[in-house]
This record gives structure tokens, sequence and C-alpha cells, in this order.
């Protein structure tokens, strides 16, 4: 029976890495990964010499059809995304989805857990986190007021906070778009989690805009953003009550 490990990567610092996730990607006969060059930073630094095999969300019919092929033939694999868990925003889904459909017990998939963008942020908020709603990417371009509602209307309804990512190109305009619905709303926005220079923003969504807006030193917004969110009176203490 060969094996398909799908394995977590550092979000960012390279020390973040399971010794069962090195030992794995080191024995299996080829690692799919997302883009082979940020792959490739890990490995070398490990001194992994495992061959890879680009896989992303791109990919068409018959490169999937060659990883099942490998599979058929007892090749074990590894898949890694850029960052984080295969899986979670990005296309390892479908991948797993095809092997369970067409090789079915032939196959042993593996979890090899590790970092996680979602559960760092939400490991940091502050806020209650026994339940949580993590809805991913907010659309680029159509449907985002949609989007932006549903995730206010979550938020009432569940009572419970909601996370998602968001690229540093819309970041601003995203926290601009969800104020305009509901300007009542605590915020937790980690920028660049584990990396040179993560940040943590935390307030009222009006105050966090102010902070985002204002980067140290004058700089540019740059790297990537996980946003908790959740309504005021869902914060843990009151505000008035602490002093």
């Amino acid at each position: 029976m060969s094996i398909l490990y799908i394995v977590a990567t550092p979000i960012g610092n390279l020390e973040d890495v399971s010794k069962r996730a090195l030992r794995i990607l080191s024995e299996v006969d080829l690692i799919l990964c997302e883009d082979s060059r940020v792959t490739k930073k890990l490995l070398n630094y490990y001194e992994i010499k495992t061959p890879t095999l680009s896989y992303h969300q791109h990919s068409k019919l018959n490169k999937i059809n060659y990883i099942l092929k490998l599979l058929e033939e007892g090749k074990d694999l590894a898949l890694a995304s850029d960052a984080g868990a295969p899986g979670i925003s990005d296309p390892g889904n479908k991948l797993i989805e095809a092997i369970v459909e067409f090789l079915g017990e032939r196959v042993k998939i593996v979890p090899v857990p590790g970092a996680s963008a979602v559960t760092a942020a939400a490991s940091v908020a502050g806020f209650s986190m026994d339940r949580f709603i993590f809805l991913g990417f907010p659309p680029a371009k159509r449907k985002r007021r949609k989007f932006f509602e549903k995730l206010v209307r979550q938020l009432a309804d569940s009572e419970c906070p909601v996370i998602f990512f968001e690229s540093c190109h819309r970041i601003s305009k995203t926290l601009n778009e969800l104020k305009i619905i509901n300007d009542k709303l605590l915020l937790v926005v980690c920028r660049e989690l584990t990396k040179k220079f993560e940040t943590i923003y935390r307030g009222e969504i009006g105050e966090v805009i102010e902070m985002i807006k204002n980067p140290p030193a004058g700089g540019k917004i740059k790297g990537e953003f996980t946003v908790v969110v959740t309504p005021v009176r869902n914060s843990i203490f009151n505000r008035t009550e602490l002093f």
C-alpha cells in the first residue's frame, strides 16, 4: 500500500517544523509542492535531497493522473503547500478527493500536523476561541460585499469569532468595507506571523485601520495577514471594568 503524507510546513520561521515532518520529507519518493522554489528553501535548509514536483491550483488533469499513477505503482509521496497545512485555502483537498475516489483503500492518507496561521492567530487573539469560524480569503473582486455581510451575520448568529486571510494589497480596503457594515467589532490582525517583522494589531476596527495605515518607520504595508474578528460584546473583558 502506498502512502500520501499531508505535511504541514512552516508559515515563516523555518525552525517551526517537526522532526517527524523532516524525516518523512527525506524518506518519501517524491514531494508534491505548491511552488518548488519555496519548498526548496526548507529542503535546502535541512539538507533534504528528495525530488519535488509542482502541484497547485492551476495544475491540469494530466498532472493529477500522473500523481495517481505514481501512487498506483506503490510510491510514497508527501504533499506540502508553500506555508502551513495543505488543504487549508489551497488545492490539497482536491487531490485527496481524487485519490479517495479513484484509488480508495489502496492508498493510505496520513496527516503530519504542524504550523498553521489559523491556529497561531487564534492562540494569541485573547478572545474566547472554544469555537470559531474560518472563512479563508475574501473574494478579490466580485461578491465582496456579500462575503462581508455574511461574515457579520455569522458573528451575530454564532456568537463566536471569525478568522480569515487577506493580502497586503487589500487589507486596508477589506477592513474599511467591514467597518461600513459594522463599526462595533474587535479585531486582532496578525501580519507576517513567525517571521522577522511579525506584527499584531489589536483594538476596535477603526483603531486597527489607523494602525495599519501608519506602519512603523513609514514603510509600506507588506506581508500576509490573518484577521480574527469578534463583536465588542464578545470580548472576555469589558474595557470599562478593567480600571
